[in-house]
């Protein structure tokens, strides 16, 4: 059985702290992939707690291109990823990367994209337990009115990566 974060026990996990203009972000990783991106507030407590060993050198591609990212001369990220979730979510988050820097697209047809034009409710849902901040952009769908709608680091994160990227203009 899997723990809660989606990690199992006998993995061996990494992580580090990276300053941004978002907020200190939390990378959780195993010897193979990026697992998780996590805006504050998180527990770096955490990572103590659950026996992952601190290794900011394992990070140091996803931590460059975070910096390309935010420093705005990258617009796609070339990580390997591993994020844990069920068939459905992975299949929305491997649809989230499809959409372009730059653009916004609403909850509804996110689940057109996948196949399911009736389930805008459970790709929000999915969207919301999207493990891998900002590398996944999950924060580029948005509701069908336009509005923003609920984003796991806040709605003023949102705003800001929205404005970075040009999405959103006031």
């Amino acid at each position: 059985m899997e723990p809660a974060n989606g990690m199992t026990e006998t993995e061996t996990f990494y992580w580090c702290t990276h300053d941004s203009p978002v907020g200190v972000l939390l990378l959780v990783g195993d010897a193979r992939a990026l697992r998780a991106v996590r805006f504050p507030p998180h527990e770096v407590d955490e990572a103590a707690r659950a026996g992952w060993r601190r290794d900011p050198a394992r990070f140091d591609a996803a931590r460059a291109q975070l910096d390309e990212y935010f420093a705005g001369r990258r617009r796609a990220f070339e990580l390997p990823l591993a994020p844990r979730g069920s068939l459905f979510q992975l299949h929305v988050w491997r649809e989230l990367r499809a959409i372009p820097y730059g653009t916004t697209i609403s909850y509804g047809e996110l689940a057109r994209r996948i196949g399911r034009p009736g389930a805008s409710r459970a790709v929000g849902l999915a969207n919301g337990r999207n493990p891998l901040a900002i590398v996944v952009p999950c924060h580029r769908v948005i509701g069908a009115d336009g509005s923003l709608t609920g984003y796991g680091g806040g709605l003023e994160r949102k705003r800001w990566l929205l404005r970075h990227e040009g999405a959103l203009v006031s």
